[in-house]
């Protein structure tokens, strides 16, 4: 089996791939290496928003009354019967919600462990951009090519901006291999897909996976 990586980064409106024969050692089978020449880093046209829900604890409140009240005499004592009332509210149930499983999900979860230990903020998912990465892998799988530019010319800046986004900031695609954690192993072993995995700037990700062939295509954006 050929498993090929390729490593892509550009401005807004440009990107530069060079392809070339390099072979790396990655694994028992055969890594063919394409990395572009290096750009500066895009100023974003427009920031991706993120927001994160914050959680709210839940509060359960109690309320216990006692009244007792001692009426007496010289000749009798009368005791009037305590009363406890006890309103308890229910706790709130805390749902945890499941893990992502999709490729898209698992890639997710392994970059930001990654960046974690790099000290980078997490990526989030960004739809526009598993749209515009799940075209791109099913393009080279129907039509048998690997590159980062589109058979009509397009680059990984040109096929973010279709789908709506409009400051992609690099692309890693890679071919043949069937797991998330295959894929990732692959690019960190790779000094130019790594840089992309690690690039504190980059917040949001996409993720598109053709599983005829196995060709990913991994978005980042600003």
């Amino acid at each position: 089996m050929l498993v090929a990586l390729a490593v892509g980064a550009g401005t807004a409106g440009v990107a530069k791939v060079m392809s070339g024969p390099p072979m790396i050692e990655g694994s028992p089978d055969r890594v063919a290496l394409d990395v572009p020449t290096s750009v500066p880093s895009p100023v974003p046209t427009a920031a991706a928003t993120r927001s994160a829900a914050g959680t709210v604890a839940g509060t359960s409140t109690a309320a216990t009354t006692a009244t007792s009240s001692i009426a007496a005499t010289t000749t009798t004592t009368t005791v009037a019967p305590t009363t406890t009332t006890t309103d308890k509210k229910p706790r709130p149930t805390t749902t945890t919600a499941p893990p992502n499983t999709s490729a898209a999900g698992q890639v997710q979860s392994l970059v930001n462990i990654q960046r974690a230990q790099r000290g980078c903020a997490p990526v989030t998912l960004d739809s526009r951009l598993n749209r515009a990465a799940q075209d791109h892998s099913d393009d080279m799988s129907r039509n048998g090519y690997f590159s980062h530019t589109s058979l009509d010319g397009r680059s990984f800046v040109d096929r973010a901006e279709d789908a709506g986004y409009p400051s992609a900031g690099a692309e890693n695609i890679a071919r043949g291999q069937s797991s998330a954690q295959q894929v990732m192993n692959a690019w960190m072993n790779s000094s130019g897909h790594r840089a992309n995995i690690l690039n504190c700037s980059m917040r949001t990700m996409g993720l598109g996976l053709a599983t005829r062939g196995y060709y990913w295509t991994q978005m980042f954006g600003y």
